[in-house]
């Protein structure tokens, strides 16, 4: 089993390059973990205390979950992958089962900035983006899969976001193998990242 970290800044791009990833290997073989579905369930908090949530931060990972569920992965034992909602801000009483695969990806934005996590990786990697080009995503995302409105995105971006980014998410570029710039357009990085893959569980045409 191998394991490979997808970190990088909001709208960078991580999704397109796992999504291309994915289209390049046997289905059965590799497992997403999204960091997405490891924060905290908030349920006991009010609705409007929930909306204000830093979502940016290292605290709103419940990581401890994250690293246990890897090591299970590991011991070949199959997880239960909680199901958060953006919407509620909640996790779901169901969850995904997870079994063991020959890759396992852990995506998100702040994935390299828990150093037990970063141990268990075999490979890391980030995304790299302009600040533009990740604005103009997270306004389209936030508005469309999010429900917010341009205002609340734009009041989100320069309160949380853009700090969170300078202070969390850009400092681990320099734990990354690998920096991927210019996201799911770079076609070169996703296939020397692919031939990793590959070449490790031994799929490389011979």
């Amino acid at each position: 089993m191998i394991i490979i970290g997808i970190a990088g800044g909001t709208g960078s791009g991580k999704t397109t390059v796992v999504k291309k990833i994915l289209e390049q290997l046997p289905e059965s073989e590799v497992a997403i973990l999204p960091q997405d579905s490891y924060y905290r369930d908030s349920s006991h908090l009010p609705l409007e205390e929930r909306l204000e949530i830093n979502f940016d931060h290292p605290d709103s990972i419940e990581f401890e979950l994250l690293i246990r569920h890897l090591k299970e992965l590991r011991k070949g034992k199959t997880i239960d992958q909680p199901i958060y909602s953006y919407l509620t801000c909640t996790r779901s009483k169901e969850t995904i089962p997870v079994k063991p695969c020959h890759v396992i990806i852990v995506e998100g934005i702040l994935v390299l900035t828990n150093p037990e996590l970063r141990k268990l990786m075999d490979l890391k990697v980030f995304v790299d983006a302009d600040a533009d080009d990740r604005l103009i995503r997270v306004i389209n995302r936030d508005i469309v899969e999010r429900g917010r409105s341009v205002n609340k995105v734009m009041e989100r971006y320069e309160q949380t976001v853009k700090p969170m980014h300078l202070q969390f998410i850009e400092p681990t570029k320099r734990f990354a193998d690998l920096i991927v710039p210019q996201g799911g357009n770079n076609h070169i990085a996703i296939d020397i990242l692919t031939h990793y893959i590959k070449k490790n569980l031994n799929l490389e045409t011979k």
